[in-house]
């Protein structure tokens, strides 16, 4: 007979301690020892990818979690293999959690004969049985139209906003939002609009993919504590370019907040030399020990919000309420202090 008395979690090799830490954090919020649907998902010799779920399913609600990181087609394939084996087991509902959501970059054309590989994507999970999605931060808000079922894009700006007010709170009124680029205007203007800082922006000129040639400042970051921010960081070049640029404008120091921290190739080495007094991401994407072990990177954890709204959809209340900075404080229960 069918039971949904509680939310089944389910996850992939992508991300455990994420997972495991938002089941911990849906045990504490339920009273109920909430753990992961016992399952294994290995690989055969020639990485083929196989999936066995060792507990009934059947008539429940399911939730997948799996960031679709690097190696992105191997955690894609994870997501959509365990979809399947759920939709075939019949599972009632399957949500997928997918904290960083790959290939959001390429999200349109950007030239003649290239793919929209956000949307072809997009089409995979629907078909694979997935009904609604819930993610963080997506690269361009738009990918939720690539969807024909229902997509829950959460924001890490009003854990940022939390994070800023207690790291900032002697000299708030010094500090300026920034933002890397003309792109990320909007998501820089809601974080600043959350804790009243003013809002520069850096507009990068490139003479060939890949490089930049120039890097200009737009408002005066003169004796200010200037904060960049942006939804993914990735080999660091540009970041930590843009800090230098805004040092020579007269900021007094600069700091990052990133969401999705993909932290590849040089990006690790790069920040820990860079002019820049903190990175702050958050751990929608498993950090490597180097970015754990760096001096000036520090990681704030997703768990609580993310448990919330698990909860929020499973119970059928709002996840926008989760959008609000205040509504988010005791979701993290006096994790920030102001």
């Amino acid at each position: 007979m069918p039971t949904t008395s509680e939310p089944k979690l389910i996850a992939g090799n992508a991300n455990m301690p994420l997972a495991k830490a938002i089941t911990r954090r849906m045990t504490m919020h339920r009273g109920a020892n909430l753990g992961l649907v016992d399952a294994r998902v290995e690989r055969f010799n020639d990485q083929e990818i196989f999936v066995e779920v060792y507990e009934n399913v059947r008539g429940e609600d399911m939730f997948i979690i799996q960031p679709t990181s690097n190696p992105a087609n191997d955690n894609l394939m994870e997501l959509l293999i365990m979809s399947d084996a759920l939709r075939r087991s019949s599972a009632k509902r399957i949500t997928a959690v997918i904290p960083y959501f790959g290939y959001a970059r390429q999200d349109r054309r950007s030239k003649a004969r290239t793919p929209i590989s956000a949307k072809l994507v997009a089409n995979m999970i629907v078909e694979s049985g997935i009904e609604r999605v819930l993610t963080m931060d997506l690269h361009a808000a738009q990918i939720q139209g690539f969807f024909d079922i229902p997509v829950d894009n959460l924001y890490a700006s009003p854990v940022f906003a939390l994070d800023i007010m207690t790291q900032f709170k002697e000299n708030l009124g010094d500090v300026m939002i920034v933002s890397p680029d003309v792109g990320g205007v909007a998501r820089a203007r809601e974080l600043a609009k959350r804790i009243n800082a003013p809002l520069a922006i850096v507009d990068k000129r490139r003479e060939k993919p890949g490089e930049i040639a120039e890097m200009t400042v737009i408002g005066d970051v003169t004796g200010k504590k200037c904060i960049i921010v942006d939804d993914m960081c990735d080999t660091a070049g540009t970041l930590c370019k843009a800090a230098e640029v805004i040092l020579e404008h007269g900021a007094t120091e600069v700091h990052a907040y990133i969401t999705h921290g993909v932290m590849s190739g040089p990006a690790v080495e790069r920040v820990t030399n860079s002019v820049m007094k903190s990175l702050v991401i958050t751990d929608t994407i498993a950090p490597t020990e180097p970015v754990k072990s760096a001096p000036n990177i520090r990681i704030i954890p997703t768990a609580p919000v993310f448990a919330q709204a698990i909860l929020n959809i499973w119970q059928g209340n709002s996840v926008s309420s989760l959008f609000d900075t205040p509504t988010l404080e005791p979701v993290y229960e006096g994790q920030f202090s102001r």
